[in-house]
């Protein structure tokens, strides 16, 4: 070997542990930045924490449920209820710009954990047939911003105070005319009804997007919905619910919806067809029994004797069945004729199901509001055919629903029931109460779309029917 050929293959050498050494260098330096970056991204959010927690202290629990993620992919932040994952720049560009919002984010993300949006996804249907498939999942993920945005933005507290937008404005404004808490299926049904075109469904979500819903749980997984997540998120919006009622209640006054929005979401929801099957009852029925017919046992007979069966049939057989209750429904001028249809329509369709009836039924409905109108005794499946054909409302005073159990009580005395299983009131709440608790078990039943929250007496039950409990 000469010496150019010498020189060549050791600066060759050089050149290579040049690169391999600024390889290591450049790789030690990227994992150090890492590092570092992810160390500040947990700085900044665990501020954010502390800050929104000396501000809403029934938060606590809520505000320390995340494990802290760096992930290059989010934009600017996101949760899938374990973890809170950031974009390290894009959250440092943020708190640089104006701390408020990364705590505004914060919050916005724990809501939509407190409220399950991150759940409910994945069976969030609309109740419309306004919106194409590809809108659906929009409005949804729209109306949950919308949704924790206006929760944040009704809370009087400094850490979250930023000034509103007209647009911001004007979306509250038009939402808060339903009167209703502005839960996100709510606003996902108020949304559609406003045919927005898609230049006012983009400035919409220009607005009130905050974080990233790439976590949330889609149509489509195969993996089963996290159950246990789920309820986790359930015991802690409980807690807090009862925090805000009781030993909370200057703290509940200035965060806005935050309550209203906790008992909405927390209240239990019935399915009324179940419910109304409560009122059934075991009574033997004249018809064969074909659980503990055997039909090996009969043909045998038949072909040895030609018409004579060995075993006959049973005759009878035990079955749930609804025999006798009340229904009672609210004329008053606060009922509207629309939502009682629906609600005796839902009654009737149970009712009619096979196997609900005996022969011979004891059903009374009767209207009420601050006095008896009417009352339909019904003895069989044709009379509430017929009485739902030629159903009319009587009434539309005020509402008092005392006549109402004395009235009931009056055809228990004068044996009309004989067996009252239950009374039915179907009614928007406010009204006066009886003071003690009847001899029957008696719900009181309301319509989501038409309800605010009312205190019914610890001896009743109160059923809230959802829309597609009507449908």
């Amino acid at each position: 070997m000469n010496c150019k050929t010498a020189e060549k293959a050791a600066v060759k050498m050089t050149e290579r542990t040049f690169c391999k050494t600024a390889d290591e260098i450049e790789k030690r330096t990227s994992e150090e930045t890492a590092c570092r970056l992810d160390q500040i991204g947990r700085e900044i959010l665990g501020i954010c924490r502390d800050e929104l927690y000396f501000s809403m202290r029934f938060l606590d629990v809520a505000l320390s449920s995340f494990v802290y993620v760096m992930d290059s992919g989010v934009s600017p932040f996101g949760t899938d209820g374990y973890h809170m994952y950031f974009h390290p720049r894009e959250m440092g560009g943020m708190y640089r710009e104006n701390r408020i919002l990364v705590n505004r984010g914060y919050l916005h993300m724990v809501l939509h954990c407190i409220f399950r949006h991150i759940w409910k996804a994945e069976g969030a249907s609309m109740k419309t047939d306004s919106l194409t498939a590809g809108k659906e999942k929009r409005f949804w993920n729209l109306s949950c911003d919308i949704a924790a945005e206006h929760i944040i933005d009704g809370c009087d507290l400094r850490p979250v105070r930023f000034s509103r937008s007209l647009l911001r404005r004007e979306t509250y404004r038009k939402l808060e005319l339903s009167g209703h808490v502005l839960n996100a299926e709510r606003v996902c049904s108020l949304l559609a009804e406003w045919k927005l075109t898609d230049k006012e469904l983009n400035m919409l979500e220009e607005e009130f997007r905050v974080d990233d819903h790439r976590y949330w749980e889609k149509d489509g997984q195969k993996r089963p919905p996290d159950q246990q997540m789920q309820r986790k998120w359930k015991d802690i919006d409980e807690k807090m619910e009862t925090d805000l009622e009781t030993f909370s209640k200057e703290a509940a006054d200035k965060n806005g919806d935050f309550l209203g929005g906790l008992c909405v979401e927390n209240r239990e929801r019935h399915d009324y067809r179940e419910f109304l099957r409560k009122f059934s009852v075991f009574r033997e029925e004249l018809k064969a029994d074909p659980d503990t017919f055997d039909y090996g046992f009969y043909s045998y007979g038949m072909s040895l004797y030609g018409n004579m069966p060995l075993i006959e049939p049973l005759e009878t057989r035990e079955e749930h069945r609804i025999e006798e209750f009340a229904v009672v429904i609210d004329t008053s001028m606060s009922c509207s004729g629309e939502l009682i249809r629906k609600f005796l329509e839902e009654t009737y369709s149970v009712l009619t199901e096979n196997e609900s009836f005996f022969q011979k039924v004891n059903v009374h409905i009767i209207q009420c509001d601050e006095k008896v109108h009417q009352d339909v005794k019904i003895t069989s499946g044709e009379e509430l055919e017929d009485y739902m054909e030629h159903f009319q409302l009587y009434g539309e005073g005020g509402t008092d629903f005392r006549p109402a159990f004395e009235y009931v009580e009056e055809l228990r005395q004068n044996r009309e029931f004989t067996d009252l299983k239950g009374m039915i009131y179907f009614t928007d709440g406010y009204g006066i109460y009886p003071e003690k608790m009847p001899a029957w078990r008696t719900a009181f039943v309301f319509l989501e779309e038409d309800y605010r929250d009312v205190d019914v007496p610890p001896w009743a039950i109160k059923l809230i029917l959802s829309e597609e409990d009507t449908e």
